[in-house]
């Protein structure tokens, strides 16, 4: 006969826990009005009738101080509260998305402000940037020409970005990737080292094959 192994689940606990009057375990706690102010050290009894004249709730906000931190003030109100922040940082972790952004070497400027423009909408949402260029025929023997068109690209958004990988060849494509900086003296500094004006490229680089 075949025995059966059961899976055991556990309930996950998704808010955090926040032992209120009674669940309280410490003796002594350290005790802050409904008001903010610090009423000081004391015993758990005294915290909890405090608590019970006001017509509150003891809860305990700090459990790793010594001794641990209980706030008098109104439970339902600050589940609430908490689960509305949650909430919100839930809402505020956005997915960093790479959007890509296609440039040809024969762009005109017209083209280049809008993919510029276009580019420009994504990183104000959070959103890295990947600058592409495919070089064909001919083109494949400027890729020094090339790479300093995508380093105009770049330059648009001057310190308002970080360069995440400088212009890089592959095959016959080149691409970058670009992200939002919101430090733009640290995106300056990083920036000027990683983006030269004249940006050498490999012999690898250079060489191209015939079909």
């Amino acid at each position: 006969m075949l025995r059966v192994k059961r899976k055991k689940f556990t309930k996950k606990l998704d808010k955090k826990y926040f032992p209120v009057n009674q669940r309280i375990r410490a003796s002594q706690v350290s005790v802050i009005d409904e008001n903010g102010e610090s009423l000081g050290n004391m015993p758990l009894n005294q915290a909890l009738q405090l608590a019970e004249e006001k017509e509150l709730d003891l809860v305990e906000v700090n459990p790793k101080s010594e001794p641990p931190i209980c706030k008098i003030l109104n439970y339902g109100q600050f589940q609430y509260q908490q689960s509305r922040k949650a909430q919100q940082q839930k809402s505020h972790a956005k997915k960093v998305e790479t959007k890509g952004i296609r440039i040809s070497y024969k762009i005109g400027k017209h083209d280049l402000e809008f993919r510029q423009n276009q580019a420009q909408k994504f990183l104000s949402k959070g959103d890295k940037v990947k600058i592409e260029m495919i070089l064909r025929g001919r083109e494949r023997q400027y890729t020094k020409e090339a790479i300093q068109k995508i380093n105009v690209f770049i330059n648009f958004f001057q310190d308002n970005v970080i360069i995440e990988q400088v212009p890089k060849k592959q095959g016959n494509q080149l691409s970058a990737i670009i992200a939002p900086s919101k430090n733009p003296v640290y995106a300056k500094a990083k920036n000027q080292a990683d983006l030269p004006d004249d940006p050498e490229t490999d012999k690898t680089d250079e060489t191209t094959t015939t079909n």
